[in-house]
Parts: structure tokens; sequence; C-alpha cells
């Protein structure tokens, strides 16, 4: 594991982390709205390094150590969180990387795939849509006060809990240590909860799923109460060729009782 470098990208700066050999093949970790790396636990990374794999997470703009926009005002478009994805590969002087797209980066991937073809090498999405099928109905607790940082993590806590799907590897205490060392590393908790959301969607512009050309795996929770198991379907009937892994008893996020099953089928898909 690479200490965080704060790297100049696209008039900002992005926090990014690096595992394993930078002459392996490079995995490119993209997490979703209001999540920073650290929500791609380091254990994680180091089993898919330990593969064979170059393994770089990275704060996306508004989390972790990234540069913040004022809460409810982001100043970039879902076009430049792609951007910002292919000026970390140019940072680190990798011409291609297996791109992983989780939850709303899942859009990421799909934008980097049709947008930036030659730069991806596969892709993945994990517990995320086409769009066109419903959202589920999760059971979320009330926004907190965001200046009250007690409220925020309590909120946290209960929104991952929600997104859990009631998963019994759902584990409280590792998601509270989580949060509370997440909101220690970031800027305004006002702007990693909302600013994403606010943002123009205007990525990719090149085509759809539809279009994507390299190998592509599609991680689907089985509980998963927000983006449910049709999601999942959807995206392997729109990319064409594209597989389907479904993880037993397991929500929106992807916990350690599942990570043997994930990074075996993430090596494979990668290799």
């Amino acid at each position: 594991m690479s200490p965080e470098q704060l790297l100049p990208i696209n008039g900002v700066e992005l926090c990014v982390q690096t595992f394993g050999n930078d002459s392996d093949p490079a995995i490119l970790l993209i997490h979703g709205a209001s999540a920073s790396m650290l929500w791609w636990e380091e254990e994680l990374c180091e089993l898919l390094a330990a593969g064979g794999r170059y393994v770089i997470r990275f704060d996306n703009r508004d989390t972790g150590r990234s540069t913040y926009s004022p809460p409810g005002a982001p100043d970039y478009a879902h076009s430049d969180l792609v951007a910002d994805a292919v000026g970390v590969l140019d940072a680190l002087g990798i011409a291609s990387a297996h791109v992983v797209g989780r939850s709303m980066s899942g859009g990421t991937a799909l934008a980097l795939a049709v947008d930036y073809p030659d730069r991806v090498t596969t892709v993945t999405f994990v517990t995320t849509t086409t769009g066109e099928v419903e959202m589920g109905d999760a059971d979320f607790p009330p926004e907190p006060d965001y200046s009250d940082e007690d409220q925020v993590v309590d909120y946290l806590v209960a929104a991952m809990a929600a997104y859990s799907g009631s998963s019994p590897h759902f584990d409280p205490d590792a998601t509270r240590a989580l949060v509370v060392r997440d909101l220690a590393r970031g800027g305004p908790a006002a702007s990693t909860m909302t600013n994403h959301y606010l943002m123009d969607f205007d990525a990719p512009s090149n085509g759809g799923f539809g279009d994507i050309a390299v190998p592509t795996l599609v991680v689907q929770g089985e509980l998963d109460p927000v983006f449910t198991p049709p999601h999942g379907d959807a995206l392997v009937a729109a990319v064409p060729g594209a597989r389907l892994l479904v993880l037993p008893a397991t929500g929106h996020d992807v916990p350690p009782p599942v990570w043997d099953l994930f990074v075996g089928a993430l090596l494979e898909h990668t290799a």
C-alpha cells in the first residue's frame, strides 16, 4: 500500500492511493455518490493486489481529501468526474485499466468505456443500474443537521444499515468506525452528502450500454434494496456478452463475508 497522494488533476486536487506492483495489470476502483475511497476497504484492495493486480482507489471530488465545492453548489458535471478518472490514470502513467464502477459510478464506468475506449481493458459494474428499472424502496433515516458530527455519524450508520437490505453481513460497529474515520479525512459533510446528487449528469456522449466493446462483469447484491436484482438483470441484457455475479445475502454494499467470491470473480474477469 502506497501513502495517499494529493495529485493536481483537471484543475483540482484528487487524493489517490495504490496497492501492489505497478507492473501488474491496473484495476481502477471508482466508488459511488458521497463515498470516499475508504469504502473500498484496504483489506479488499490488498486481496486484489495479492492476486497480481495494481489496485488504484481515489477520492472523487467532494469526498475524502479531494477538492470540495460549497454545499449545494457543485462546480462540476459528471463528465468532469469521468475526466478525473482518466486524469488519475494519466498521473500514474497507466495507458489502460480494468475499470470498476460502483453504484452511481457505474455511470462513470459506462462513460469511460464508450467515451475513452482506449483507456479501458474491462468493465465491472457493482450494485448499479441502467436507469431503466424502478428503484427499490429502502427505509432511509431523515437527513441530519450536517453541522452536528454526532448526528451525521448516526445518520450514516443508519443509512448503511438501510442499504444493506437487512443483510446478516451488516456490521454496525465496523461501519461506525469507518464513518468516523471517513469524516475525519473530509471537508464539509453537507457537500459530501448533497453535491453529487446535484451535478449535471452529462456523460456519456458517445453511446450507451449496448456500445460497450470490452468484457463486462455485473455484480449484483441479492438483497440490494435500492438497485434490486432486476437492475442487474437489465445490465446483463443491455451489455453484449456481459456476465452476472450475484453476491448472496448481500445488499448494496460489498461486505467482508463475500470478499472471497467477489475477489475471485474480479481476478478471473481481469486475467
